[in-house]
């Protein structure tokens, strides 16, 4: 699972996901890419579940690009706990996804599969994404 190695602080605020991506919003490296529609968390176990249905289909022909990041630590409380005695400890990293981010770029693969390839990992994303390829 993706997480980061060090943090400054262990625990974060929710935040608000308002506006566009600004940033991460062209395909930078590969012909093809999926792109946020919606925004949303994104989990590190469904970044790695969209990574493994890519790349089962890629097989030894394309190349794949992860363009997201999980960096946001989410706490949670105990089942069954009573109210007050602090901020529960962090129990799972999310990337926080605003519309219009490339989420995964991949190349190597006619636009047919690739075009498949997208639709299946777009069905493992909390929100809606869609294909885009490269404007030539």
């Amino acid at each position: 699972m993706l997480m980061p190695k060090r943090v400054k602080f262990r625990k974060h605020h929710r935040g608000r996901m308002k506006g566009i991506a600004v940033r991460g919003s062209t395909l930078n490296f590969g012909e093809y890419g999926l792109k946020a529609v919606e925004c949303g968390w994104l989990e590190s176990k469904q970044i790695e579940a969209a990574r493994v249905a890519i790349s089962r289909g890629i097989k030894k022909g394309g190349k794949l690009w992860l363009r997201v990041f999980p960096d946001k630590s989410v706490s949670k409380k105990p089942a069954e706990t009573r109210m007050g005695k602090g901020k529960g400890g962090p129990d799972h990293w999310v990337a926080v996804i605003k519309p219009g981010r490339i989420l995964f770029e991949l190349e190597g693969l006619d636009e047919t599969t690739t075009k498949r390839l997208m639709f299946l990992a777009s069905r493992k994303l909390p929100f809606k994404a869609k294909f885009v390829k490269r404007l030539r």
